[in-house]
């Protein structure tokens, strides 16, 4: 199993999630500055890996599993895209501050263990605010649960009478409700690492199972726990290994979305673009030791460049309100 230093590189150039496609002279920067942190990414996912998995640090759930998960860890580590777009269903007013944001959705309980590395010093990143968000079990997103996660992304802003060049200017909302599951955020500690809870995500419509993330420096946040402000330094998409994905996708209650068919890794232009060089999925491990159906850990780590000129936001629609 490949466990990685990955980059968030699947970036969404527009609102109908087209992907910014990486020019060959971008891949081999990358791929140098993967060899050149290597070996500290080593160290950081040895470390990681070497403890016991119990929810260090973390109130809201206990985990207890047999460690070590890998006899052997490849390294390999990717700089990130400079932020571009969290697409049309990111909404920083239900992105909270907290470790659990499964609130009881159905599906196989995930528990994410996410490393941020500095890839100008091959370094962990402390305090920085990870933004994670994903659709649910049959493919809904909080927030937008009014929108049919069947419906090509084109066809849905036509009967809603909504242009493009409306919905980028951030004067249009898609929003439907103010529900919040499957979204929360969480600052990494003095080693560079967070965790958070939630349920495996299902699938919608031209896209594969993924999990949207967005890094933080320098950020602020209202009384309610969102963001107040902050340098978005990247915005991208974790993704699944496909045999895994056809495991989880034959279990209840993701086994009964079937309106559409599921889009694979291999025909999904942001994975292709996130995966030149380098590998955008977890690396999974039982909870308990046994069987992935019964709840499973998630580690990735990512490379950040926290010099990066976020002062876009990566987002689109209004931002959160206190």
């Amino acid at each position: 199993m490949k466990f990685s230093v990955v980059a968030i590189a699947g970036l969404l150039s527009s609102a109908l999630a087209h992907p910014e496609l990486l020019s060959r002279s971008e891949i081999q920067r990358r791929t140098a500055i993967s060899k050149r942190c290597e070996a500290s990414a080593a160290n950081f996912n040895r470390r990681r890996m070497a403890k016991r998995w119990a929810g260090a640090g973390n109130t809201t759930y206990t985990i207890q599993t047999e460690a070590p998960y890998y006899n052997s860890i490849q390294n390999d580590t990717c700089v990130l895209t400079p932020t571009v777009t969290g697409g049309p269903y990111i909404w920083p007013r239900s992105q909270t501050l907290r470790q659990d944001m499964s609130e009881n959705q159905a599906g196989v309980p995930l528990w994410m263990d996410i490393g941020v590395l500095d890839v100008n010093t091959c370094e962990p990143l402390p305090n920085v605010l990870v933004n994670l968000w994903h659709c649910n079990a049959t493919g809904s997103y909080s927030s937008f649960t009014g929108l049919s996660p069947n419906t090509p992304f084109e066809e849905l802003l036509e009967q809603l009478g909504i242009s493009i060049e409306d919905l980028m200017s951030g004067n249009v909302s898609l929003s439907t409700d103010n529900t919040t599951f499957l979204r929360g955020q969480w600052p990494t500690n003095a080693d560079g690492i967070m965790e958070m809870k939630t349920t495996f995500p299902g699938f919608y419509v031209e896209r594969a199972i993924h999990i949207h993330a967005q890094v933080y420096t320098d950020w602020t946040l209202h009384d309610n726990g969102t963001v107040s402000s902050g340098n978005v330094v990247a915005t991208g998409q974790l993704f699944f290994e496909e045999a895994l994905s056809a495991q989880i996708m034959a279990l209840e209650p993701y086994a009964s979305h079937t309106q559409i068919e599921r889009t694979t890794n291999d025909v999904d232009d942001i994975f292709a673009a996130s995966s030149d060089g380098w590998n955008p999925a977890f690396s999974i491990v039982p909870a308990d030791g046994v069987d992935v159906a019964n709840g499973m850990i998630g580690y990735i780590t990512l490379g950040v460049d926290p010099t990066a000129d976020g002062s876009g936001g990566g987002q689109m629609g209004p931002p959160a309100s206190g």
